[in-house]
């Protein structure tokens, strides 16, 4: 198995935020290469504990190996499924809640970096984009399967594709597409000249959109975090990264949700919804990466750090 490389994003600012303590019982939501993880437990040992969800078996079987020596191996606890379920994962370790809870939302480098992974336009694979090499559902069989009208849907509203029909006609006459390369070439075709490459990589966005569909990132993500919000203790806190507009857009709705103690009609002369406060949110505005993490790992640009505290 390939080394499960990875640069956490804004680690020492997301775990400051999860006001951590010794013996804190925490979960990371996505695991990944452990980054955030290895912090939480030097915060919380040597009796703290924490859980660790990923999707990807190759992140777990890398972070069982990483963690396998003391002080981690004792606190660490791997659970291989997705964060939209962490109530039916959880159930068999939690009982009481939790102190903490994070989620660094989005791709890993190793993902992207895996070429066999199909996750990027710029190594030539086979498309695949699944961040569970077990599930059935690939990118292959969305660019060869899905119809003009699906194609254009997923790239309008998970890519933000200025140029989604023109792009989704093109593959749709140019299949089969196989791989990576392939596509990019159809991309750059159905893209007016003087555009391409204006805003970075041509294929960028489209592979953004493919990604998010592949894996089911966005439907279910404001159940898995008032679900996740669910499993913290009172005074426990929920920091949550995203990395582009429709992930923020989600996490902003449900923190403001939970934060708030009406959602009467504005010209309702009483309240009459029962609705109670249920969080404090932390970050007024998203906490964002330094310019040295930027010019360190470009891959930082667009993330944003939103936190809240159960009340």
């Amino acid at each position: 198995m390939r080394d499960f490389s990875h640069i956490p994003v804004m680690l020492y600012e997301t775990v400051d935020s999860m006001a951590l303590k010794p013996g804190m019982t925490v979960a990371d939501c996505t695991l990944g290469g452990g980054g955030h993880s290895k912090l939480i437990m030097d915060r919380i040992g040597p009796n703290g504990r924490l859980y660790g969800i990923d999707r990807d078996i190759n992140a777990i079987e890398h972070c069982k190996a990483k963690f396998s020596v003391e002080p981690y191996a004792s606190m660490f606890t791997p659970v291989k499924g997705n964060y939209a379920d962490i109530k039916a994962l959880l159930r068999p370790y939690v009982t009481d809640g939790l102190d903490a809870i994070v989620m660094d939302l989005g791709v890993s480098s190793h993902q992207i970096d895996t070429p066999e992974r199909g996750f990027s336009y710029m190594h030539d694979s086979p498309l695949d984009m699944r961040m569970d090499p077990s599930q059935l559902l690939s990118a292959y069989d969305i660019v060869n399967g899905f119809s003009r009208e699906e194609l254009k849907t997923i790239l309008q509203e998970y890519g933000e594709e200025k140029f989604a029909f023109r792009i989704a006609d093109a593959i749709v006459r140019s299949r089969p597409i196989k791989t990576t390369f392939e596509l990019n070439a159809v991309i750059d075709k159905a893209v007016p000249v003087k555009v391409r490459y204006a805003e970075g990589h041509t294929a960028k966005r489209t592979y953004q959109a493919l990604r998010i569909a592949v894996n089911d990132e966005i439907a279910p993500l404001e159940k898995a975090i008032y679900d996740v919000f669910s499993l913290l203790k009172k005074g426990g806190r929920l920091s949550i990264i995203t990395f582009h507009s429709l992930e923020a857009a989600a996490v902003k709705r449900v923190m403001r949700y939970l934060e708030c103690d009406c959602i009467c009609p504005p010209e309702s002369p009483i309240c009459t919804c029962d609705k109670e406060r249920e969080a404090k949110i932390i970050t007024k505005k998203p906490m964002l990466p330094s310019q040295r993490e930027l010019e360190e790992n470009p891959r930082a640009h667009s993330a944003q750090l939103r936190v809240c505290e159960k009340v």
